[in-house]
């Protein structure tokens, strides 16, 4: 049997965040087993993890797909790795994945994560993109994971309900973000919308911080946020982008589940 375990990431409170199952293998699994026990988990990640001689390999599957990058789950295993005692407090947890060498450190509640920058370029908005999301749209970028879209004011973000059809046919995998509001203690909101993925909604998304970061960065002129992803379940993330090609995010986690898998 083997173990797996449901815990929700940039939360520190149960219910919220965004929920990964974690699963630490003896050893490595085809990647139909993975793709059936991660149709079968229904969440937006489930990780696979097996153990190196510097490291642990690491694999993302969504219910329908294998992904390069996911961030909550990576937040998942870390908190896992700790919580079970894989790995002592006082040790990073190092990732070996589609997207190179990952790496975890735990600061007292928080976990920060090494993580790459994706940069973004501007573009022209397609024609369809405020019928899609339902919000008149400010400005449309483009970079390796989708479209990133900023819209006027944290209402909009949090009021979209987008045409999930047509979402799907053109712009699979869109975040919209804009400032928080100036009572805010966050510095911006963001909602990632990727049916291309299989998900409607994600609920907290790592990589699109990744995104998020340099674009932020170039508008506000600093390297330090504390941003919002304002869906339904909600999720803070820390971020630092001090420039070149890496992102610190933290979040936290907390363990919800724990299961066995007897196939």
């Amino acid at each position: 049997m083997k173990t797996i375990i449901q815990v929700d990431a940039f939360t520190n409170k149960p219910f919220a965040g965004n929920p990964a199952a974690v699963c630490v293998l003896p050893s490595p699994k085809d990647d139909e087993w993975m793709q059936n026990v991660a149709k079968e988990m229904n969440l937006s990640e489930t990780a696979f993890l097996v153990k190196q001689e510097d490291g642990y390999s690491l694999r993302w599957f969504t219910p329908t797909t294998e992904v390069p990058l996911c961030g909550h789950a990576t937040l998942a295993s870390s908190h896992v790795l700790w919580s079970e005692n894989h790995l002592s407090h006082n040790e990073a947890a190092r990732f070996h994945t589609k997207s190179g060498l990952l790496i975890a450190k735990k600061q007292e509640d928080w976990i920060e994560l090494d993580f790459p920058a994706n940069s973004s370029e501007a573009i022209s908005t397609p024609p369809e993109m405020s019928e899609a999301l339902g919000v008149p749209v400010k400005t449309v970028m483009k970079n390796s994971l989708g479209y990133l879209i900023e819209v006027e004011s944290e209402e909009l973000v949090t009021k979209i309900e987008p045409n999930f059809t047509i979402l799907a046919k053109l712009f699979p995998e869109v975040i919209v973000t804009s400032l928080a509001e100036n009572s805010s203690k966050f510095d911006f909101v963001s909602r990632f919308f990727c049916p291309g993925l299989g998900i409607n909604e994600d609920p907290v998304t790592g990589a699109a911080h990744c995104c998020l970061a340099p674009y932020w960065r170039n508008k506000l002129n600093k390297d330090e946020f504390l941003a919002y992803q304002a869906s339904n379940r909600g999720g803070v993330v820390k971020v630092k982008y001090p420039g070149k090609d890496r992102v610190f995010l933290s979040g936290q986690a907390v363990t919800v589940l724990r299961g066995e898998i007897i196939c």
